[in-house]
């Protein structure tokens, strides 16, 4: 099949077009960030009762409230910076998903073929899933919310999720990236549509548990040191809620990342004649599950909570990073006819 180069060709502007929304929405995230601190304080004044005032005698008497003006509606108050640079993160986050979507099926249009054949598009992919998945769980936290001060900080966290993707993407975008093309031989299989999109599926997910739990470190930090108020960590949801989403996000995903594991294995069956051959992609993704499945065993283990099953997870994306990047790249295996 011929390429279609104008598909081609709005497939890579649609990308580099989402990338620059990415890195404005990552500006917005990070400016509600910057300006939480004040509008806590602002919120907390707001919400002191009415001050009390000494009367004739000594006795102390309380202000009574303003009385409505009748017939004049007040104006609502005005959101805060901070409030209105959030909204606009999340909606300008949303369209930014929206155009990466874009990019990828119109490069599967394009190829006529799956749109992650190549290490260009595989981290496409998963910068894709990685945002959405922030946007699902700010979505499920918003609904379940109680405390109104909480929601911004939530919010913030947006950023951070937006700096590695971004990162990832200018990269596959720049040196990985690859001209629209037909699938190698060695592709060319159904299989390419479960073990694969099982694989972006799982990376993009642990992406975002890995970041979780790097702020979860950095928050604990702040909470363990009361003798240096401000600062990142104290912008941060509670730790609690950091270890919870990382731990959350492991659970939902390692099932679908030992499913991809064992469609590789069959895979490589049907196309190799044997399920296991100790590729280093083979074996690196291996190690990567052993990882995970000793986060959660520490995680669940009295004694392992907190900071030691932190650090694991952190491992276990670096364990993928390397997987992805360097397996990929330098060293040569069986996987290497995937391409740049």
């Amino acid at each position: 099949m011929m390429v279609n180069q104008a598909l081609s060709n709005l497939s890579d502007m649609a990308f580099a077009t989402s990338v620059v929304v990415y890195i404005f929405a990552m500006l917005l995230y990070f400016a509600e960030f910057a300006s939480g601190k004040a509008t806590e304080t602002a919120e907390r004044g707001a919400a002191e009762p009415a001050r009390a005032t000494v009367g004739v005698g000594g006795v102390a008497t309380q202000e009574p409230p303003a009385r409505p003006t009748v017939g004049r509606l007040e104006p609502e108050p005005r959101k805060p910076w901070s409030e209105r640079f959030g909204g606009m993160a999340v909606a300008v986050t949303v369209l930014g998903v929206l155009v990466h979507a874009f990019s990828l099926v119109t490069r599967g249009m394009a190829v006529g073929r799956v749109p992650w054949g190549n290490m260009y598009e595989f981290g496409s992919a998963i910068c894709l899933v990685a945002v959405i998945a922030w946007l699902v769980v700010l979505y499920r936290q918003s609904r379940s919310i109680r405390k109104p001060t909480t929601a911004p900080k939530l919010r913030g966290l947006g950023g951070f999720v937006l700096l590695p993707a971004t990162l990832l993407l200018f990269l596959s975008g720049t040196a990985l990236y690859a001209t629209a093309s037909q699938l190698q031989p060695a592709l060319r299989s159904y299989w390419i549509w479960i073990h694969v999109s099982a694989a972006i599926v799982s990376t993009g997910v642990l992406m975002f548990a890995g970041v979780a739990s790097v702020l979860f470190l950095v928050r604990l930090r702040s909470e363990n040191d009361p003798a240096r108020p401000g600062g990142i960590g104290s912008r941060l949801p509670s730790s609690q809620v950091l270890d919870r989403f990382a731990y959350r996000a492991t659970v939902l995903i390692m099932p679908v990342w030992t499913f991809a594991i064992i469609a590789g294995a069959m895979w490589a069956e049907a196309a190799w004649g044997r399920f296991w051959g100790w590729d280093p992609k083979e074996t690196c993704s291996l190690i990567a599950w052993i990882v995970y499945a000793a986060y959660l065993h520490a995680r669940a283990t009295s004694g392992w909570r907190g900071t030691r099953a932190a650090w694991i997870n952190i491992l276990g994306l670096a364990v993928m990073i390397f997987n992805l990047f360097f397996i990929n790249i330098v060293i040569s295996g069986l996987h290497s006819y995937a391409g740049l």
